[in-house]
């Protein structure tokens, strides 16, 4: 092959031997990613696309191909009329980038979401709940199908495709058509039910269901609930963000819960079984001898069922030493017994001297 002659195989990244459909497949890979129209203002990209484009008018047609590999030569003039010379329908190529489709295929817009809070108890989320509430939301016009129109005719700047062509640099590309935005009708009289909009405003109860362990700031979604599509498009969906309300017992963090338990001197210092609240009911718990107050215990799965795992956090229980605010002279006695029975300053290891002043 003569050393002027371009190799188109170089050019497409294909084997000599290659079938025509496996050039065709590369040219239409190629061919999608150095288009001009997806590579505004990059120079390399249209003339890379102008010699992928020459390859293929040559290598895309069997006749053209076997011309070429005796040697054959061809002369282009420019950068045109890609269609007419190789035969490659861009349309097909390029109508999932570009929307080249001709027919009356209608594309009404999906309504707006929606957005609302919801305020729930911790046992709520907890369990999960099903809680009534009402919407104000557009719905589609039963009367005349959200058209808007009791009668119409036919769009002519579109002829009812609801699409116009305009040219766009080597190609003719289709838009939504802007006279009838897109729905292929021009309205003559308005549907009196809605007034011509298509989308009267109603106001409806529901019932939302919560999921068991949500927290705050969640979000359930229902899908459709939003507002309705204009042209009677597909309505929005409904976004609900929920909110905890505090809890005078427990706290949580993600999917466990916090709890501060007051206990008596001698529960703490002898040791006892006690009982503590959970989210669901109450269990059983050993104080060791010596408990001090602020020590943390762990239940194990007493916690909040993850949505997503399906198990169970814990419950984490900090101890707190309830001291008598009322204490007869009896019980002083008792307890300046106690005092006396500390062997050194419990605050010792913050620096504090051993003297302390007495009290009562």
């Amino acid at each position: 092959m003569p050393a002027t002659v371009k190799d188109y195989y170089k050019t497409l990244g294909v084997e000599k031997d290659a079938s025509q459909d496996d050039i065709k497949k590369t040219f239409r890979k190629l061919a999608r990613k150095y288009h001009p129209d997806l590579n505004p203002g990059n120079k390399a990209a249209e003339e890379k696309f102008k010699e992928i484009n020459e390859a293929y008018t040559v290598l895309g047609d069997p006749q053209k191909r076997a011309e070429y590999d005796k040697g054959g030569t061809f002369s282009f003039e420019g950068f045109k009329d890609f269609d007419s010379r190789s035969g490659f329908d861009f349309g097909d190529l390029f109508g999932d980038f570009f929307s080249t489709r001709t027919s009356a295929e209608r594309h009404y817009p999906k309504g707006e979401d929606l957005f609302m809070n919801m305020e729930l108890t911790l046992e709520e989320a907890f369990t999960g709940v099903t809680k009534p509430t009402a919407i104000t939301r557009t719905v589609t016009c039963d009367a005349c199908g959200g058209s808007g129109a009791a009668n119409y005719q036919t769009c002519q700047a579109c002829k009812g495709t609801g699409r116009t062509q305009t040219s766009r640099g080597f190609f003719k590309m289709a838009q939504t058509c802007p006279e009838c935005r897109g729905t292929g009708k021009k309205i003559t009289s308005e549907c009196k039910k809605c007034g011509g909009r298509g989308r009267p405003v109603s106001r409806e109860g529901i019932n939302v269901k919560i999921p068991a362990g949500v927290d705050d700031g969640s979000v359930v979604k229902l899908r459709g609930k939003g507002n309705a599509g204009s042209g009677g498009g597909p309505a929005g969906d409904l976004h609900i963000e929920i909110s905890l309300k505090p809890h005078p017992i427990f706290k949580r963090k993600g999917d466990d819960i916090y709890v501060q338990l007051p206990v008596t001197f001698g529960e703490a210092a002898l040791g006892a079984k006690v009982e503590v609240p959970i989210i669901d009911g109450a269990a059983m718990m050993k104080l060791p001898p010596g408990t001090q107050g602020g020590q943390r215990f762990k239940l194990s799965g007493k916690g909040f069922i993850s949505p997503k795992t399906k198990q169970r956090g814990d419950e984490y229980v900090d101890i707190k030493i309830a001291v008598p605010k009322d204490i007869t002279e009896k019980a002083k006695e008792a307890i300046k017994t106690i005092e006396s029975l500390y062997n050194e300053n419990p605050r010792k290891r913050m620096g504090v001297n051993n003297g302390k002043e007495k009290t009562g």
